[in-house]
């Protein structure tokens, strides 16, 4: 293929794949900022009681003191899942109407103070929390409201971006060859201007634009990921329980926390996920470890717990696509690094919408020029042609 020729080719790809994708990567880019800030801004609004404030050392509630005080308040509910709050000394705990559990937009959480199991907060359920600011925001940032379709849909964008950030580094390599890199031509016309700035800050973030992108596809692959681990390891795990009747009473959730905790005595358990759920099994718990180093702070390993005594079932070493799964997550958001790594990711956040703006401006305003062109060409030609034929 002919030079000219290849520089046609990755022209098309860089102009179809960015005016496909850009629409949808502003609504990402926009819904994008509140979400870098999520913890922040769900902290400053957060409703209930605040924690109580204990002496350093002061021992935690027991988990079961904590499940007890739920269930007292929906005694016909079933627990769904535990999770542990990183941040502050709190617990939550999501439970459901054990005929709708299989539907999670039905579950519903409450928070409690992890020393004094006091309940904080008695939340909504997970389908009205999802019309509130930050539902709206995290659901048109992750699947349009349209589930698993849409995940996969914006994943396809996602591609697209990747595509369109590919083929814009090959063109700028022969762009740059007439002019010293940064260069803005400011005494041209108002398209060249933004065309150099356009290419100059695509340039730029390009890494981080590439890196967002990249880890914002494998996020939204969640879900088909953790199915298929699911039913090839998991269900390889729980064969021998599938002939057995779930047990009627489930042992201490302590005791099968110290069980796990013991497996994985480098770790500590983040979450888990009680029998039934559906992301447990009738006759397990499933905890979630995650390390103490700040690697293995965002590796999560999920220990299976026997349900009626406390055991060990296995230890479900996640698989590869699962690591990479997890490791994206904070580098597509920026939460491992503080709040002034997320003050950069909202900075590069605005410059890449300036960028997918720009790109809309420079393919109108090609068009505009393009159609002024051929009525200049077709004014001058039309004299000659009414000569031609009187």
């Amino acid at each position: 293929m002919t030079t000219a020729a290849s520089l046609k080719t990755w022209y098309w790809l860089h102009k179809w794949s960015s005016l496909v994708c850009t629409i949808f990567l502003l609504l990402i880019c926009l819904t994008g900022l509140p979400l870098i800030f999520h913890e922040e801004i769900e902290h400053a609004f957060e409703d209930g009681k605040p924690h109580t404030v204990v002496p350093e050392g002061t021992p935690r509630a027991a988990m079961d003191a904590i499940h007890a005080n739920a269930k007292a308040l929906y005694p016909g509910e079933a627990l769904q899942y535990t999770y542990v709050d990183d941040h502050e000394p709190v617990v939550w705990v999501g439970m459901a109407d054990p005929a709708t559990a299989s539907d999670a937009k039905s579950h519903h959480y409450m928070r409690f103070d992890a020393h004094t199991a006091e309940l904080l907060y008695d939340g909504p359920s997970v389908f009205e929390e999802q019309f509130t600011f930050m539902g709206v925001m995290y659901a048109l940032h992750v699947d349009l409201f349209a589930g698993l379709p849409g995940q996969l849909f914006l994943g396809f964008m996602g591609l697209l971006f990747v595509l369109a950030t590919v083929s814009g580094v090959v063109l700028y390599g022969r762009f740059m060859k007439k002019l010293e890199f940064g260069s803005v031509r400011a005494d041209r016309s108002r398209r060249i201007k933004w065309l150099d700035l356009h290419n100059l800050l695509g340039i730029v973030t390009v890494v981080w634009v590439t890196v967002v992108g990249v880890t914002g596809v494998i996020n939204e692959l969640a879900t088909p990921m953790f199915r298929y681990w699911q039913s090839t390891e998991v269900a390889a795990l729980i064969a021998p329980y599938q002939n057995k009747t779930p047990p009627a009473e489930y042992v201490s959730a302590d005791a099968a926390m110290a069980a796990a905790t013991q497996a994985l005595p480098d770790s500590e358990a983040t979450s888990f996920s009680h029998p039934g759920n559906m992301f447990a099994t009738p006759h397990h718990y499933v905890f979630w470890m995650k390390g103490s180093t700040p690697l293995t702070s965002h590796l999560f390993t999920p220990v299976l717990v026997d349900a009626t005594t406390a055991e060990v079932t296995a230890i479900a070493e996640p698989p590869w696509y699962l690591v990479m799964l997890e490791l994206s997550r904070p580098l597509h958001f920026g939460d491992y690094g503080g709040l002034p790594l997320k003050i950069i990711w909202t900075l590069l956040d605005l410059i890449t919408i300036v960028v997918l703006v720009s790109g809309l401006y420079l393919w109108v305003a090609r068009r505009k020029t393009n159609d002024a062109r051929i009525r200049q060409i077709a004014d001058t030609l039309t004299p000659a042609y009414s000569a031609t034929r009187s």
